[in-house]
């Protein structure tokens, strides 16, 4: 039977190396040199899950494979949570991509001394029974060699009427304890508390920390944010366009509890920072593109500044 390899990149620097899943095009790996993982990615035994051994018979793209793995860096298309009428984060994050050979050219410093890998999913009869839209979504996932980790995603309507959808890049990141970690850049902004029934706040000045459960999508957000983890000295830098809102959650320790795929202490050591679209959806008419991107930089410093933006 022919078959389609699970992993199918492996981009090997000096500095850091990551790894993609054609598993919802997820990004399941992200190291640098010596082998520290900056993407979380539960511990928490799965029935089906081994990106090494894990093959897909090429008869079951598009169709519906088991979960996603809970963390890494996945796709949320064409709903993110539950606000919708599909299943929750949508059905991207659970199809079989195919590798784009041909894919329409980007701009040449989307290339340009970085590796890359081209991804492509296209509406399927199955989906169109849920989501009546045609579309096609490329992804290309980038390393450059100085360890920029970069995601660009396109979503193209192909054919019959305009269709709005959200998207998110829903980004767990790896952290010494969340009890260490701030969120930096979102000062003043716009909330909607999720654990309070989507009420509207204002963020009060300083820096977010966690103390207990956070489910916040800030509206109209920056396009760079910083993530602090006082613990192991490290910045996250992240960089985005096309998306207006940033979801910022961790579960602490009851919602864990309750997670099939995720153990009991594991909140500890994941924050989520998503890049989205979903108070602010993308509409597109028939032979529209929306193109959304993610850039992510590791600093070896616990202190944001632009100036620490390489």
């Amino acid at each position: 039977m022919e078959r389609a390899r699970a992993i199918i990149s492996k981009s090997e620097r000096k500095l850091t190396e990551e790894e993609v899943s054609l598993q919802g095009g997820q990004v399941i790996s992200w190291r640098n040199g010596r082998g520290e993982e900056f993407l979380f990615t539960s511990s928490k035994e799965h029935p089906w899950w081994n990106p090494f051994d894990w093959f897909i018979p090429a008869s079951t793209v598009n169709s519906k494979p088991p979960k996603a793995l809970r963390g890494g860096i996945l796709i949320c298309f064409p709903q993110f949570g539950e606000t919708g009428s599909i299943e929750q984060h949508g059905f991207a994050r659970d199809k079989i991509w195919s590798i784009d050979e041909n894919p329409p050219p980007l701009h040449p410093r989307d290339s340009l001394g970085k590796s890359f890998v081209n991804l492509l999913l296209r509406s399927s009869e199955e989906d169109l029974k849920c989501w009546p839209h045609r579309f096609e979504l490329r992804l290309r996932v980038a390393l450059s060699a100085d360890g920029k980790l970069s995601l660009i995603s396109r979503v193209r309507n192909i054919f019959g009427e305009p269709f709005t959808f959200a998207f998110a890049y829903h980004s767990y990141l790896s952290v010494s304890d969340i009890s260490d970690v701030r969120v930096e850049g979102l000062e003043t902004q716009y909330y909607l508390d999720n654990l309070c029934q989507r009420e509207l706040f204002a963020d009060q000045g300083d820096a977010i920390t966690f103390e207990s459960e956070v489910d916040r999508v800030y509206l109209d957000s920056p396009d760079v944010i910083g993530v602090l983890d006082h613990g192991s000295r490290r910045t996250f830098v992240m960089k985005k366009s096309g998306l207006r809102d940033v979801v910022v959650w961790n579960p602490w320790d009851k919602k864990s509890r309750a997670m099939k795929d995720l153990k009991p202490d594991e909140y500890q050591k994941m924050v989520c920072v998503n890049p989205a679209a979903v108070e602010n959806p993308i509409t597109l008419n028939v032979g529209q593109e929306w193109t959304g991107r993610l850039e992510l930089i590791n600093v070896a410093s616990s202190f944001f500044s632009q100036t620490l933006i390489p």
